[in-house]
């Protein structure tokens, strides 16, 4: 029997959900959440009503209509990573280096073009299902602020050349300025198949999609333990039993001890303006482009289609021993750095006020990459390590989950991706410690590179003791 990790508890008074569900639930008015009572069973059970629990249900459902399957979700679908992150929809080119070290040229090649035909699907889906997710195809801007930031995205641009596709195109600094209405931009390159959405309504989207495949869903059911031999999950008010078991729960994964080395539950933090389409236009950011720098400790912003910014920071809080403290929901102190960073980089909000902050814990990989996989000697899978670029390739984790739990022999179910842990972080009690001493090593040398200045030798050997996959967050995805 093993004992799940749980997120807080939302409501009134509860978790902040960010202004993304806030503004989604307003919309849907009661929700009708459905607890799980007494005993159910299924032959596939689900936990986590997220992109990825969500996605792999749909799958499921769809590849055999006579299964029964279900999802049990602790607080309300989307409540977690799913509906407050940045919205941003792209794939994998940028992480194409790492992708070719993790799966070989073939496979690697098969899986970025997949994940970039997904950006269409995606849209296409919404549509043909009725989800009002604000899909806006406008593109995405890798930009450098700094000096020391330049040229980050050229060792994937190469290559990208090497494998013979061609996702982007390097912009001048002026370009830059002109499409981000920010000075501060020093140079970039612009991904095309990139789009945004309301990751809030995308996530309550398809959780309506999944009940009308006939998939049960049970929210505010959290699971408090997972007998993996009996095939039975322990939740709140009641139990469910399954031949196989799916879990996709995000960061919250971490607590599992066999995946406890393989996550590291990182914080994003983000603020929404209010409305402020008269400065956007002056600005010349009109274009609907998502935007991220090239720190290590990424901002990654967006526009709204009501004319907000929204704008976001990976890595400032980390989780130990698989446990997240209270102030991953939102911190204040975090919170004022990323409206800071905001107004730097974004000169036209300055003087429009603040008028949501909120945040939570990012599933961080050791390579940045998912993977997917079964504990030792169950029938239990799961999917995570998304790294805070998850609208897009959760679409193809619910390929890959669906031939898992199905026991399919196929591409999705042989890929580099599907092979288990791919690496591990350093164990505690080196990890957190020794973490937050490099990251405030990172924040330092970042600050400096701002300003134009150099930071010492000791800054810089502690920020190069960050594993590449230790605060990265790709973007708001």
């Amino acid at each position: 029997m093993i004992s799940l990790p749980q997120p807080p508890s939302g409501g009134r008074g509860g978790r902040n959900y960010g202004w993304w569900l806030d503004q989604a639930l307003a919309d849907e008015g009661d929700v009708g959440a459905r607890r799980l009572t007494g005993e159910v069973g299924a032959d596939i059970a689900i936990v986590g009503g997220g992109y990825v629990g969500l996605w792999a249900a749909i799958r499921i459902a769809e590849a055999e209509p006579g299964a029964s399957v279900a999802v049990l979700e602790a607080d309300l679908c989307g409540s977690g990573a799913s509906g407050r992150n940045g919205g941003f929809a792209f794939g994998w080119w940028p992480k194409i280096e790492t992708l070719v070290e993790r799966a070989g040229d073939v496979e690697a090649l098969r899986l970025g073009r997949a994940a970039e035909t997904a950006v269409g699907d995606l849209g296409e889906f919404c549509e043909a299902e009725g989800i009002d997710a604000a899909y806006r195809r406008g593109g995405w801007l890798w930009t450098a602020t700094s000096a020391a930031q330049a040229g980050a995205w050229r060792g994937a641009i190469h290559e990208c050349a090497r494998l013979g596709v061609a996702p982007f195109e390097e912009l001048d600094p002026d370009d830059v300025a002109r499409r981000t209405g920010s000075p501060i931009h020093v140079g970039g390159a612009y991904e095309r198949e990139a789009a945004t959405v309301n990751p809030a309504r995308l996530a309550r989207g398809l959780l309506q999609v999944a009940r009308r495949r006939g998939v049960e869903v049970f929210e505010r059911s959290p699971v408090r333990r997972l007998d993996a031999d009996a095939g039975l999950l322990l939740a709140e008010a009641g139990r469910l039993r399954a031949e196989q078991i799916v879990l996709a729960t995000n960061a919250w994964i971490a607590g599992l001890p066999e995946l406890r080395r393989a996550v590291l539950p990182l914080s994003s933090d983000v603020v929404a303006t209010k409305p402020m389409p008269a400065q956007l236009t002056t600005s010349g950011w009109t274009g609907g482009e998502s935007i991220s720098d090239s720190r290590l400790m990424v901002n990654y912003y967006r526009t709204t289609d009501d004319g907000r910014i929204v704008f976001g920071k990976g890595g400032g809080g980390l989780g130990c021993h698989g446990r997240f403290p209270g102030g991953f929901d939102r911190h204040e102190r975090r919170a004022a750095r990323v409206a800071a960073e905001l107004h730097r980089l974004c000169p036209a909000s300055r003087g429009v006020p603040i008028a949501a902050a909120w945040g939570g814990a990012v599933d961080r990989s050791s390579d940045g990459l998912p993977f997917f996989g079964r504990l030792r000697g169950s029938g239990v899978v799961y999917g995570v390590g998304f790294s805070g670029n998850g609208v897009v390739p959760s679409l193809l984790a619910g390929h890959i989950l669906c031939s898992l739990a199905l026991g399919r022999d196929d591409d999705w179910a042989r890929s580099a991706l599907a092979q288990g842990i791919p690496g591990k972080f350093p164990p505690e009690p080196v990890r957190t410690p020794g973490g937050v001493l490099v990251r405030e090593a990172v924040r330092r040398k970042e600050s400096l590179e701002d300003s134009g200045r150099r930071p010492s030798q000791v800054v810089q050997r502690l920020a190069g003791l960050a594993p590449s996959g230790f605060f990265k967050v790709n973007s708001g995805g």
